[in-house]
């Protein structure tokens, strides 16, 4: 099964965004949850800057900075707008789910790949750039519509 792609920002454009930002965890929540960007963004940024600083850590105060997923905020949003987080690797394993449509169920996903997250919706990459790799990309774990 070949893997397809659509360009879609999520609608960062329309909210006025320009430049580069490191918002795909904004991008990919709006795309898969089929929410305004705005939206996402604003909830992410509170997030962010509600969530404890580690030592010799800078503190993130937006979601154009990037997010630390794990927090158990973000989980907590995430629950909210009812996705189930499926993890696909575990340390030790190796690599046993590519970023590819035969390898990913179908279904509105949010995937965490390394130091990305993407839209994959039915099998097809949401997002501002192809990041598979060819399929061969390693998937960390997913979010999962219910």
């Amino acid at each position: 099964m070949t893997q397809g792609f659509v360009f879609n920002d999520g609608g960062r454009t329309d909210a006025g965004y320009k430049g580069r930002a490191d918002d795909c965890v904004a991008r990919s929540v709006a795309i898969a949850a089929n929410l305004p960007y705005q939206q996402v963004y604003d909830a992410i940024s509170h997030g962010s800057k509600s969530q404890r600083v580690t030592k010799g850590a800078k503190p993130k105060v937006s979601a154009r900075e990037g997010v630390t997923t794990g927090r158990k905020w973000f989980k907590d949003y995430m629950a909210t707008l009812g996705f189930k987080w499926v993890p696909t690797m575990q340390v030790g394993t190796g690599c046993q789910v590519h970023l590819t449509a035969s390898e990913l169920p179908p279904g509105r996903l949010i995937v965490s790949v390394s130091r990305h997250y993407t839209a994959v919706i039915d099998g097809v990459i949401h997002d501002t750039h192809d990041p598979s790799r060819g399929g061969t990309r390693c998937v960390y774990g997913y979010w999962i519509a219910r």
